[in-house]
C-alpha cells in the first residue's frame, strides 16, 4: 500500500514539473474574465487567442472574451493612463474619431489595425487618468456609436460614446438624489423683444425652488442655450438645482432658462447671431427679460444677485454680459468659452469691474487657449475669479459636470 502511494506521489511530482517547464503554456481558458496586470498582458491573450489554429475553438473563445468585456464594461479596455479602442467586423476600415482628436479621424494615427486575420481592430491610445471624452467609431465610411459600450453621453447632435478613464469621478449631482424635494419647471414662454433690440419673439422656461410660495426675494440665473443645460440627456440642470437646493448646499433661486431657437421654427437656432458679442441680445435680456421676470416672479433685483450661465459662444456671450451690462448683471458663469481677440482686449482695457466670474475649460481639443487668457488678464486685475480646468473636450458631458461649481461659487451656503 506503502509503495503504491510513494508511486502515485512520483507521478504527481513529474507531471507537476513537466507543466511547470512548458515552453508554450495553454493561454487563459474560456469563461474566466480576470484583472489583467498591463495592456501588455491583454494585448498578449487577444493575440494568442487569433492564433489558435482551430477555427471552432478560435471563434468560441474569442467571443466568451468579447462578451466577458462587454459585461464588465471593458470595451474599451482601460489600464492605467492606457486605452485600447477595439472594434469587431467585417469591414475593411475603422478609425476613431472624438474629442481627442477634434472630431477629425483623418488627423492621423486614429486608424485601426486589424488583428491577424480576424474580425477585430485594434487601436492603442495614452490619456489622462482622470478623463472623460466622447467619441464614434468610422466603420469603412460610417459614423456609429460603439456597439460594444454602453456608456454614451448626449450632444446637441445625438449621442456619442464615452470613454471613461479610471481615474474619472461619475457627477453624482446631475443624478436627482433619493428623497429631493422637486421644484418645478414651467411651460415655455413666449416675450416679444422690441425693434430697438432683437425684434422678434423669444421663448423660456423658468425653474422655480421647491416651497416657492414661501420665498422671497430670490436671486436669478438667466441660461443661455436653456433647453439643453435643461435637458437631464445634456446639462441635466434641474436636477443638479433641485439636489443643491434640497441639499441647503445653495441658496433657493430661480433659473430662467432661454431658448435660442424660433418658437416658429425650432430648427432656426439663432445662437450664432445672439451670442457672438450681440449688444441687442445683451440689452434685450437685461432690459426686457429681465424686466418681466422681476414683475412676474419673487426675485432680488440687485445686480449681485443676478447671473448669466453660457457655453462655447454662451460662454463668450457671458462674458459679454459682465462687460457691457454689469449695471444688470455681476455674477458671470463661463463654460468653454470661445472668445475672440476683442473681447480679451476689451477686457483687458478696461477698468476692473464689479464681477464675480466662475470659468472652466478642457483642456484636450477645447477652449483652453481662449479660457488661460482670459484667466490671466483677470487674475492680473484680481477679479474674483473660480477657475478650473479639466481633462475632457467641448462636449456636455463636461460642462454638466461642472454646474454646480459656479452655483455654489454664486449662490453657496
Amino acid at each position: 500500500m506503502k509503495m503504491t502511494i510513494l508511486f502515485l506521489s512520483f507521478l504527481m511530482l513529474v507531471t507537476a514539473c513537466k507543466k511547470n517547464n512548458d515552453e508554450n503554456p495553454p493561454v487563459d481558458k474560456p469563461g474566466d474574465y480576470r484583472t489583467f496586470t498591463s495592456i501588455s498582458d491583454f494585448n498578449g491573450l487577444l493575440d494568442s487567442l487569433v492564433s489558435l489554429s482551430d477555427s471552432s475553438e478560435r471563434e468560441t473563445r474569442i467571443k466568451t472574451l468579447w462578451d466577458s468585456l462587454k459585461a464588465n464594461h471593458q470595451i474599451p479596455f482601460v489600464f492605467d493612463d492606457s486605452v485600447v479602442f477595439l472594434y469587431k467586423s467585417s469591414v475593411q476600415t475603422v478609425e476613431w474619431a472624438g474629442d481627442f482628436n477634434g472630431w477629425n479621424p483623418a488627423s492621423g494615427g486614429w486608424s485601426g489595425q486589424r488583428i491577424a486575420n480576424s474580425q477585430l481592430f485594434r487601436l492603442k491610445k495614452k490619456f489622462p487618468k482622470d478623463a472623460r471624452l466622447d467619441y464614434k467609431i468610422v466603420a469603412n465610411t460610417n459614423w456609429i456609436l460603439d456597439p460594444a459600450n454602453t456608456f454614451q453621453q448626449y450632444s446637441g447632435f445625438g449621442p456619442n460614446s464615452e470613454l471613461r478613464m479610471p481615474d474619472w469621478v461619475f457627477p453624482k449631482e446631475t443624478v436627482l438624489a433619493e428623497g429631493v424635494v422637486k421644484g418645478s419647471l414651467g411651460a415655455n414662454q413666449i416675450i416679444s423683444s422690441g425693434s430697438e433690440n432683437l425684434g422678434y419673439q423669444v421663448q423660456y422656461k423658468v425653474y422655480l425652488p421647491f416651497n416657492y410660495s414661501e420665498k422671497e426675494n430670490l436671486p436669478v440665473i438667466y441660461v443661455t442655450d436653456g433647453h439643453e443645460y435643461a435637458d437631464s440627456r445634456l446639462g441635466a440642470m434641474i436636477n443638479i438645482l433641485d439636489n443643491l437646493i434640497f441639499q441647503q448646499k445653495i441658496e433657493p433661486i430661480i433659473a430662467v432658462f432661454i431658448d435660442p431657437r424660433n418658437p416658429a421654427n425650432l430648427s432656426q437656432n439663432r445662437r450664432m447671431d445672439e451670442y457672438r458679442a450681440n449688444i441687442r441680445f445683451a440689452n434685450f435680456v437685461a432690459d426686457e427679460l429681465s424686466v418681466a421676470i422681476d414683475a412676474a416672479y419673487k426675485t432680488n433685483v440687485n445686480p449681485d444677485k443676478r447671473a448669466i450661465l453660457g457655453t462655447s459662444l454662451g460662454g463668450w456671450n457671458a462674458a459679454f454680459f459682465g462687460l457691457m451690462r454689469s449695471d444688470k448683471f455681476q455674477l458671470i458663469g463661463i463654460h468653454s468659452p470661445a472668445f475672440d481677440q476683442a473681447i480679451l482686449q476689451q477686457f483687458n482695457a478696461s477698468e476692473k469691474l464689479p464681477l464675480k466670474i466662475f470659468m472652466s475649460t478642457g483642456v484636450i481639443f477645447d477652449t483652453q487657449n481662449q479660457a488661460r487668457a482670459m484667466r490671466d488678464i483677470l487674475q492680473a486685475k484680481d477679479y474674483s475669479l473660480q477657475y478650473i480646468e479639466v481633462n475632457e473636450g467641448h462636449s456636455w458631458g463636461n460642462w454638466r459636470a461642472l454646474t454646480e461649481e459656479p452655483l455654489v461659487w454664486f449662490f453657496g451656503l
